[in-house]
């Protein structure tokens, strides 16, 4: 097996595109509270200033749908009757269609950057986001003047698929591997979430965090190799000998 990466695996909430995926687990949840569990606000911890982009990191961030909802509940003490997390992720989904319909969202130009560049070098690529929603927006963003779409960049897309275990678990991220036709060793992994990272590392992957909303301890703690603030900053040539290093800023 060759020494260096010959993969490369992107989450895209976060890690390619600002998306609405926050505003939407946010918005869905005030209206709820405001309207048909109202009458359970108060026996809750939920306060619409408590949900901050932190606990949107923390507790939200790289989960299937479901489990978000159920994470959320969960973390403001929710009461659940069994079926509020399931009601809570249907609205939340339609919440975030009508913002990516309405254009409320932007990639990542790091992102866009590092993706080109890394494709230039040969590595093969692969996008695999929990999100059902991920192809939509990859589909919108225009990646050069000839109108090539952000997906076509991509070997393969693995977002959206119904997995039987979300992340942690390195479920999506091991198809990712295989759709490319290489081993988890030859591959790394771009996330923002903690659990994304240690989905990469569990299943025998680097990874590369990205932390865009002030969390690279919690990427550091969840085993990634490499915590950036953008991608920027990632040495190209390291990639080439299996290593996920920053470049010396004297080399421009």
């Amino acid at each position: 097996m060759p020494a260096g990466f010959r993969g490369a695996i992107f989450d895209v909430d976060g890690v390619l595109v600002d998306s609405p995926h926050e505003r939407a687990w946010r918005d869905t949840l005030q209206e709820l509270m405001e309207t048909r569990w109202s009458d359970i606000r108060s026996s809750s911890e939920y306060a619409p200033d408590r949900f901050t982009s932190r606990v949107y990191q923390d507790v939200v961030s790289g989960k299937p749908r479901l489990s978000g909802a159920r994470a959320v509940l969960d973390h403001f003490e929710v009461p659940d009757d069994g079926t509020r997390a399931e009601d809570y992720a249907e609205r939340k989904q339609e919440r975030v269609v009508e913002l990516i319909q309405a254009g409320e969202f932007e990639p990542f130009q790091d992102a866009l950057r590092f993706v080109l560049a890394v494709s230039d070098r040969g590595l093969r690529i692969a996008a695999a986001s929990s999100s059902k929603n991920a192809g939509l927006m990859l589909e919108q963003i225009r990646v050069d003047a000839s109108d090539r779409r952000l997906r076509e960049v991509f070997a393969a897309d693995l977002s959206g698929r119904d997995f039987a275990r979300g992340k942690p678990d390195p479920e999506i991220f091991l198809a990712a591997g295989e759709a490319l036709g290489l081993a988890p060793g030859e591959c790394f992994v771009v996330e923002d979430a903690a659990a994304g990272v240690e989905a990469a590392k569990a299943g025998g992957m680097a990874a590369l965090g990205v932390a865009r909303a002030d969390d690279a301890d919690l990427l550091t703690a969840a085993g990634a190799d490499l915590v950036v603030t953008t991608l920027d900053d990632v040495d190209l040539d390291r990639l080439a000998e299996g290593r996920l290093a920053t470049r010396s800023r004297s080399t421009g």
